[in-house]
């Protein structure tokens, strides 16, 4: 699954870092959900949506084919 993590991480001046403590997760987390490699929990996806002030669906790029649905 696609993300803007990384684009609204960059416009908010965040580290990877300091945007795993924000949301309580590890670096390691974010990196993978920046690069496509990792799902986010519905409260991951939630504490993601707050910190950067935007919806789930602001986030997260939702692809039918790619999920095989």
């Amino acid at each position: 699954m696609q993300t803007r993590i990384q684009e609204l991480r960059k416009a908010k001046k965040v580290t990877q870092s300091e945007l795993a403590d924000a949301v309580n997760v590890t670096r390691q987390t974010i990196i993978s959900l920046e690069n496509g490699k990792y799902k986010a929990s519905l409260i991951l996806a939630h504490k993601l949506a707050q910190f950067f002030g935007v919806t789930i669906e602001e986030i997260f790029i939702f692809d039918l084919k790619e999920e095989n649905l």
